[in-house]
């Protein structure tokens, strides 16, 4: 429900300060209005009333330094740690961190500067958070280990193998940092089948790779681990009735899929050898591919194990009710005298247990003492001075954003005007001890002015309304508040948060990067609102929902009882396919750890249009399990959703289902998705998508079904990939492609020759004959001169792509005026020659350098293909050159019609007066037949051959064809026939 709107007379008659909005009626009783002055006296009494200064861009300038890269902002009032780093927050900037040289010099500076002896607070590389946490309690675990150290190594696993039609092989592995090759970590053998089952990795980039080679299949290299010096744990399983696989890593999915079997997958043969530290290219021996590194705790199972199985081995666990083939307890190995015996100190992780709350100790910095900083710890609820650091670019944008608000102010900011606010109440940095009615009234007339302004918001614009939802994100719960308080203060938020996330044009994100990490901050401070206000909105209801025309917000709470089961939240989606959920077994769990009630925090947003195409944010390696495609481009292929999950009030991570609908649903395109999720902190520059700790369980068409072991905000990428062609063929393509380009380019040269020598007689055909061959020459010229800039500077190849845009652009705008000829010529004559070939050049040269003018100015960053010098073709620039290639050949196509028509029907005409015997038919035939063949020649020259091109894709042998008509463009102009034919016209 929305909160009051101000009246016309409301805006006339109200006057604003920097912490409260005091209303003014004109006509109001003098009882009504004690009342509300009353109110007012009282809510001031019961919300905390304490500020500080306006904020970053008016401190006194004793309280600022302004370095090099960075601005240090002294806050010289005493809060609590949490309430530094939430106040340092609402300035988009971050609390002074120890250990950072820089901070602490200028910290030293700053407090020099201002005769502050100190201390303030500081955070750590860790970012300490002085909340309480669930923690998982962990063991020390000693374990008989195995060392391979030479290529020669290996252990044989003496124990005997029956056919299996599932299989699951657990392991500890600590990888050699020092190796740098693909190595086997075990192989099984078979005397009917040598590759039965492998787990390879390849090392590179100070992690590991890891592959399985199931019955002769070898699978994608996707599942990582880190070369860090520790032991990791490791566990594969395999089940031949569907053909699925996994790998985890330190008890999460790291890679899973089904296989690809023909029929019905057959059991892996049993009898086999079973080998640590090598592959078995024989069986028994043969040994290529040695691991280097240690290896502990193996165990094989005949059955695939479930990822409950497997996070409970992580932990040390033992599974009671499931019989192993082998142990390694029972040590029955047959060890290499190269291999080496080791002790493995092991750390595992236990269950989850609540823990109890404790003061936690923040970090102080006292100052310098012996030109080096001190420090020391104080318990985190005690109140100190801080010191935010912000960039220097952040400080100077705001700086300039606040003086155009104040100078210039746009059509919204002159909205929020009329309700009596100012810049500096939009940009105030107060974030703690703000009052609740001065926030909820600025996000109201901040709701109703989004509403109001019709067009597009500005830059600057966009940089107010995140300051004003920052400072609401951090408001905190107050007893004196009601649920529908809260209700209103949340409706303003998601109204406000959906028109920045709908804002699509991606040069305004751009434009303010400095101030705002992208559109994925707006949902940073939907997810920071929705946990400080959620037990304000659940206060004498179950479930709250709030929602706009592109988010969807729900709260949820429930006792975790006997029996509970499992909560789903779904967007808004059609069909409200668009779902999230925490496993009924997940909450059972939590129940089991003594937790009494649970709180859901679930948000859906149909899109975040500025996120769809852009790739800066994905750093996700291409997932491509051969060489038969190529990856093109990543996208963000879904609506995002999230979760958060609060066991008594506490903020836990536990594992997720969530299933999405694919946004791109386009049956000639090859769309790989991935299950990923937004990791603020994966770059400096706001974050990324990253894909720990999350799975695919199922795919098809239309939804991806996806399963995470945290809670987080969540989509779905989608990979883009093409068909690649054959090698062979690529290369042959290649070689062709570059004779034809040459003997092209030597027929066009010497039919430009004969023009000139021979004295053909000057007409508009020979000029438009002329025109088009140096159009054609000149850019089969740069094709061929192409290969060597790819080599070279960017700004050649910039140059070359530039020119071979214009002058591909200009020979089809060249065969246009060709077809336009041939019409007049033949169908319809209307225009004098002088005025047609003004509107020849015209069309030939200048309509080409149009179209490459505005194509640069428009698309600039995106005009060039990355890995060659042509158009960038995974850009809407190519419909600059494709555009006016399709019409121009559909122009020609109908002109070539019309001819075809008028010269047939020209020919029977002529036969019946020469021929009215029994054999008119046959010589009308003749006559059609000869008549029409010239014309027909001209389809290179109407540049209808191209239409090959459209169908390149279809089969390497129109590649093949289209590749040789268009070598001999304008053999035509020697012919014999044509010579003959058009002077007849």
């Amino acid at each position: 429900m929305d909160a009051r709107t101000p009246t016309e007379e409301d805006h006339h008659k109200t006057s604003s300060t920097r912490q409260s909005y005091k209303y003014i009626y004109v006509k109001m009783s003098p009882v009504l209005f004690g009342v509300i002055l009353a109110n007012a006296v009282f809510k001031g009494m019961c919300e905390p009333t304490q500020s500080w200064s306006a904020g970053l861009l008016d401190v006194p300038d004793s309280n600022l330094l302004i370095q090099k890269d960075a601005v240090y902002h002294l806050v010289n009032t005493s809060f609590t740690f949490e309430q530094a780093l939430r106040y340092c927050r609402g300035q988009s900037s971050g609390l002074t961190t120890s250990g950072v040289r820089e901070d602490e010099e200028g910290a030293r500076k700053l407090l020099s500067q201002s005769s502050t002896q100190g201390p303030v607070w500081f955070q750590t590389n860790k970012k300490q958070n002085p909340t309480t946490h669930l923690v998982l309690p962990k063991q020390k675990t000693i374990f008989r280990g195995l060392s391979f150290t030479s290529k020669d190594g290996y252990a044989r696993v003496n124990a005997s193998f029956p056919p299996l039609s599932g299989v699951s092989v657990c392991l500890r592995v600590q990888w050699d940092p020092r190796r740098n090759d693909v190595s086997t970590v075990f192989s099984y053998a078979a005397r009917a089948f040598v590759n039965e089952f492998q787990l390879r990795g390849k090392t590179g980039d100070r992690r590991v790779r890891l592959a399985l080679l199931i019955q002769g299949q070898h699978h994608r290299h996707k599942a990582e681990l880190p070369v860090d010096g520790e032991w990791h744990h490791v566990c594969v399983t395999w089940r031949s009735s569907d053909g699925f696989w996994a790998i985890y890593v330190d008890g999460e999915t790291g890679d899973s899929d089904r296989g690809t079997a023909r029929g019905n997958a057959r059991d892996i043969h049993g009898d086999g050898i079973f080998i640590l530290g090598q592959d078995q290219d024989t069986f028994g021996g043969n040994f290529t591919e040695p691991f280097f590194g240690n290896l502990t705790d193996l165990s094989v199972w005949g059955e695939a194990l479930e990822l409950e199985q497997v996070t409970a081995l992580h932990t040390c666990s033992q599974l009671t009710n499931h019989r192993a083939l082998f142990r390694w307890q029972d040590w029955s190995l047959t060890v290499h005298q190269s291999v080496q015996n080791v002790s493995a100190s092991l750390t595992c992780p236990g269950s989850l247990k609540s823990t109890q709350k404790q003061e936690e100790e923040c970090v102080v910095f006292n100052g310098w003492s012996d030109r080096q900083p001190q420090y020391s710890t104080a318990p985190c609820t005690h109140t100190l001075p801080f010191i935010c650091r912000v960039s220097k670019d952040h400080y100077l944008k705001m700086k300039n954003v606040k003086e155009s608000l104040t100078s210039n102010p746009s059509s919204f900011m002159q909205s929020l005007m009329q309700y009596g606010v100012t810049a500096d109440d939009v940009l105030s940095d107060a974030v703690d001890g703000q009052s609740w009615t001065s926030v909820s009234r600025l996000l109201n007339v901040s709701e109703q002015a989004v509403k109001k302004e019709q067009k597009q918001l500005e830059d600057m614009d966009m940089v107010s309304l995140m300051h004003v939802l920052s400072r609401a994100a951090d408001l905190p719960s107050i007893a004196n508040h009601s649920r529908r308080d809260a209700e209103r203060l949340g409706h303003s938020f998601i109204t406000i948060a959906d028109s920045l996330i709908s804002q699509d044009n991606v040069s305004k994100w751009n434009s303010i990067k400095e101030v705002v990490k992208g559109p994925m901050a707006v949902v940073q401070t939907v997810d920071r609102m929705v946990s400080n206000l959620n037990s304000l909105l659940t206060d004498d209801t179950d479930t709250v929902q709030i929602h706009s025309d592109n988010i969807k917000l729900q709260v949820q709470q429930k006792l975790l009882s006997e029996g509970s089961h499992g909560s789903a939240f779904c967007g808004m989606d059609v069909g409200n396919r668009d779902c999230i959920s925490v496993p009924a077994a997940n909450m059972k769990d939590l129940q089991n750890n003594g937790f009494k009630k649970v709180t859901l925090l679930n948000t859906w947003y149909s899109t975040v249009k500025c996120l769809s195409e852009r790739e800066e944010n994905i750093t996700l390696f291409p997932i491509v399990s051969d060489g038969s495609h190529r990856h093109v481009r990543t996208v963000l292929g879904s609506s995002v959703i999230s979760s958060t999950v609060l066991a008594d009030g506490q903020p836990i991570s536990m594992a997720i289902n969530f299933t999405l609908q694919h946004k791109i649903q386009n049956a000639s395109l090859n769309l790989t998705p991935i299950c990923s999720f937004w990791d603020f902190d994966l770059m400096p520059e706001g974050g990324g998508w990253s894909t720990k700790g999350c799975t695919s369980i199922s795919t098809n068409r239309n939804s991806t079904s996806c399963s995470c072991n945290h809670t987080t905000n969540f989509a779905l990428l989608l990979q883009i990939s093409e068909v690649q062609p054959d090698p062979d063929h690529q290369t042959a393509l290649q070689i062709f492609s570059l004779i034809g380009s040459g003997v092209s380019l030597c027929g066009l040269i010497f039919t430009f020759i004969l023009f000139v020598a021979v004295g053909v007689p000057k007409s508009d055909r020979t000029t438009v004959h002329k025109n088009l061959i140096v159009a054609l020459a000149v850019a089969q010229l740069l094709l061929i001169f192409s290969d060597w800039a790819e080599g070279n500077q960017q700004e050649v190849c910039w140059l070359v792509t530039a020119l071979l845009h214009l002058f591909f652009l200009s020979s089809f705008c060249w065969m246009l005026v060709e077809g336009l000829l041939l019409w007049s010529k033949v169908v319809s004559v209307n225009i004098s020659e002088e005025r047609r070939m003004k509107l020849y050049y015209v069309l030939g040269w200048g309509l080409p350098v149009v179209i490459v003018a505005v194509t640069l100015a428009a698309t600039l960053d995106q005009y060039k293909a990355q890995q060659y010098c042509w158009l960038n073709l995974q850009s809407h620039v190519i419909w600059a050159f494709a555009g006016p290639v399709l019409f121009v050949l559909a122009v020609n196509a109908v002109v070539l019609f019309r001819v075809v028509t008028v010269t047939v029907a020209s020919a029977r005409r002529r036969a019946k007066m020469l021929t009215p015997s029994s054999d008119s038919k046959l010589h009308t035939l003749d006559l059609t037949w000869a008549a029409t063949r010239p014309v027909l020649i001209l389809l290179p020259v109407l540049g209808l051959t191209w239409l090959c091109g459209v169908l390149v894709h279809l089969s390497v042998v129109v590649a093949y064809l289209f590749i040789t008509l268009n070598a001999f463009q304008l053999h035509v102009a020697l012919s014999d026939c044509v010579s003959f034919f058009l002077p007849c016209l």
